[in-house]
């Protein structure tokens, strides 16, 4: 599996170009104390702010994007017939190119906003800003070959997508 989203954090290592571009936008403000990005800190500024987000956009996505087609050349390589890439924002970044097939994992709205509050330990407010910031899941949907409700148990998420792998995948 290649996960976009630890490939941002790898992106934005200490001493990487990425992170020096940040860094550049935003000020040292946007760092830690060791030297890593404060992503609490960028989040704020950007979902306050669409054009800085669009920023921030224009340079991570090209670096996501070269750092995910390494990954995947590598596992095409090694003969691997079936690859996960696993991209929130695999849409909005306009990378469905780099993939076979799109499924889309969704949930119920009052869902999604209660895990995102217990997740990032956000406000209400924060999270309408986010969710503001985000394409809206039932527009999501349209592109998905597959759509799996995950707004149940864990296992009732896993049911649903051990049947589509059954029917995609290993038919």
């Amino acid at each position: 599996m290649v996960d976009a989203d630890q490939l941002s954090r790898e992106a934005v290592q200490p001493g990487s170009l990425t992170l020096e571009r940040i860094v550049e936008l935003f000020g040292a403000g946007c760092l830690l104390a060791d030297g890593s990005l404060d992503r609490v800190a960028v989040r704020e500024l950007v979902f306050n702010n669409p054009a800085k987000r669009r920023q921030l956009e224009a340079i991570l996505h090209p670096a996501i994007k070269a750092l995910a087609e390494q990954r995947l050349a590598a596992l095409r390589g090694t003969g691997t017939e079936v690859a996960v890439y696993m991209a929130p924002l695999l849409i909005e970044a306009g990378a469905t190119d780099r993939v076979d097939e799109v499924w889309v994992v969704t949930l119920r709205p009052e869902v999604q906003r209660m895990r995102l509050m217990a997740r990032d330990h956000c406000s209400p407010e924060q999270v309408e800003q986010i969710l503001a910031a985000q394409m809206p899941l039932e527009e999501k949907e349209r592109y998905g070959v597959v759509v799996i409700d995950n707004s149940n148990s864990l296992d009732e998420t896993r049911r649903q997508v051990e049947a589509a792998w059954q029917q995609r995948i290993a038919a």
